[in-house]
């Protein structure tokens, strides 16, 4: 069997952690996976709540797929809302171990690098793409010093830098959710958060040449 052309999107969520038996961010990532959205097709991938794994993991997908938009997910337990997430800062301060036992503390997440980066998605229109869907969200200004942050940071740092610059077109940012009913409370329902990715994805899209990463400016659309 042919190997499967690359995707124009990658979407990421988490691995379980903290003893949970899933993982909302990863349930949304698979939900989509395969999905094409005006001829772009969406390509899901796990990673894992580690923060010597998370990032090398994720570059790995990035040169597989060489997508045209990078987006990931991760879950923020006890949000009634799905948050976009506007700013990665380079600061590890994990509150609890990740998944191999690891809990930086005030350490950054690439020694020497600029303090903030800011998505380079176009985060307010997708905020009103997804409200318009009738899905709770917001406009999240911290991303956390957990994981999440570290990939958003890592990320935004990464296609700044990686292989000789060669990434510096690819927009990416990141996006919280909250549990799954029966994790906890508050909670959204599956089908809707992936609704409401899909009409952000497309947002972004059409979107095309919003916005590009900085260290001081980022997409205000």
């Amino acid at each position: 069997m042919p190997e499967a052309e690359p995707a124009s999107i990658l979407l990421t969520g988490f691995a379980p952690f903290d003893g949970a038996a899933l993982n909302s961010s990863w349930e949304i990532a698979r939900a989509l996976d395969g999905v094409v959205l005006q001829g772009h097709r969406i390509a899901a991938a796990q990673l894992p709540v580690a923060f010597g794994d998370a990032l090398e993991l994720l570059f790995t997908q990035l040169r597989r797929q060489r997508p045209q938009l990078v987006l990931c997910l991760g879950l923020a337990g006890g949000r009634a809302a799905m948050a976009i997430e506007r700013i990665g800062i380079n600061l590890i301060d994990a509150p609890i171990p990740d998944n191999q036992g690891c809990q930086p503390v005030d350490v950054p997440v690439v020694p020497g690098g600029p303090a903030a980066y800011f998505t380079s998605l176009p985060v307010k229109r997708m905020l009103r793409a997804m409200r318009a869907a009738g899905v709770p969200v917001e406009l999240s200004q911290s991303a956390g010093t957990y994981v999440c942050n570290q990939v958003l940071y890592g990320l935004l740092h990464g296609l700044q830098t990686l292989d000789g610059g060669c990434w510096h077109g690819v927009r990416c940012g990141f996006v919280h959710v909250p549990w799954l009913p029966g994790q906890g409370s508050p909670a959204l329902p599956l089908e809707d958060m992936v609704r409401a990715l899909r009409v952000a994805l497309l947002s972004a899209l059409e979107c095309d040449g919003c916005g590009g990463a900085a260290i001081t400016a980022g997409a205000l659309h």
